[in-house]
């Protein structure tokens, strides 16, 4: 009897976010632990984009800077059918969920997307990386303004909260911005050595986003994510997250295909358009909410963000093997 060629293969990248997850819940990083880690995630990720500013030509930075379509739908996945998802959970949830956590399911939906890992996802998938960074920037800056606003209008919120975050702006230039421009100014000096070595885009990428990951989950962890919930609410509040995210990936898929986006703007759309920033969260929430409330209402924001990095590096690896098995659509 012929055996079956069938292989199941675990990508190696999903297997280093588990044992990250693992191992920033077995031992976070604390106190000034975590300020270096965070500086080195910092570092890596200026290292990716001064490494991508190098790489792009000036004609992908226009075409990135210049395409509006794309930028507008990641707008609106963000700003408009995310938030109108978080209503609708809201509704269906008010009567049987803690009511703090069903303002921070509501939170969630309306936050920015990330910057960091949605455009390193979208350059291991071979995606219109110019294009990412535009939009992400663009939905982070814009959000600065817009979720406090959206947060006012849909959620009770205490009031008075300065409800901005001028650090924000000043971290997305210093963190992402500033680096990509130096990395193309030096473009004819570098760049055909990093034309040469584009395998070396790899190990920044995913090392930077299993950096974040460590950080990110360290600080939940500390903040005792563990002794809030217990397995049914975690439980809950994971299944919740997962209908969540699973509607804004077939949403975004679905506006990529009915407008027409190519391949590379369409993975733009789907990493940009379905992500939360925790790294915006954080200090958004502890503007509108009460101290004592911060924590409840974090924990679907946390508890999202882990999902949403877990499904697309999923992803991410899938439309990079593609890429591969297909060179003429990477």
């Amino acid at each position: 009897m012929a055996r079956s060629s069938f292989r199941f293969k675990v990508d190696p990248f999903l297997l280093s976010l588990v044992a990250v997850v693992v191992l920033a819940s077995i031992l976070p990083a604390r106190g000034a632990g975590a300020r270096v880690v965070e500086v080195i995630a910092d570092l890596a990720i200026a290292l990716l984009f001064f490494l991508h500013g190098a790489k792009l030509s000036r004609e992908a930075i226009m075409q990135g800077i210049g395409n509006w379509r794309l930028h507008l739908q990641v707008l609106a996945a963000t700003f408009a059918i995310f938030p109108a998802f978080g209503l609708g959970l809201q509704a269906a949830t008010a009567q049987w969920l803690d009511p703090l956590l069903v303002s921070g399911l509501l939170f969630l939906t309306l936050l920015p997307s990330t910057v960091q890992s949605s455009i390193a996802f979208t350059a291991i998938s071979r995606g219109n990386v110019a294009a990412a960074v535009c939009s992400a920037s663009l939905s982070n800056l814009i959000g600065i303004f817009l979720t406090p606003l959206l947060a006012g209008l849909l959620i009770h919120s205490r009031g008075g909260g300065q409800g901005f975050d001028w650090h924000g702006v000043r971290s997305i230039v210093e963190q992402l911005l500033l680096p990509f421009l130096a990395g193309h100014l030096l473009r004819p000096l570098i760049g055909s050595f990093v034309d040469r070595h584009k395998k070396l885009l790899t190990p920044v990428d995913r090392g930077s986003i299993l950096l974040v990951v460590y950080s990110a989950f360290s600080a939940a962890v500390v903040q005792g994510l563990w002794q809030k919930l217990g397995l049914g609410d975690l439980g809950l509040l994971l299944m919740l997250s997962a209908v969540l995210l699973g509607a804004i990936l077939a949403a975004t898929t679905l506006m990529a295909r009915w407008s027409g986006l190519t391949r590379e703007d369409g993975i733009v759309l789907l990493f940009c358009g379905s992500k939360k920033s925790l790294a915006s969260g954080v200090p958004m929430a502890g503007a509108l909410f009460a101290p004592a409330q911060v924590g409840m209402v974090l924990l679907p924001v946390m508890i999202f963000h882990q999902l949403q990095l877990f499904v697309c590096a999923w992803l991410a690896a899938r439309y990079a093997r593609e890429a591969e098995a297909d060179p003429a659509s990477a």
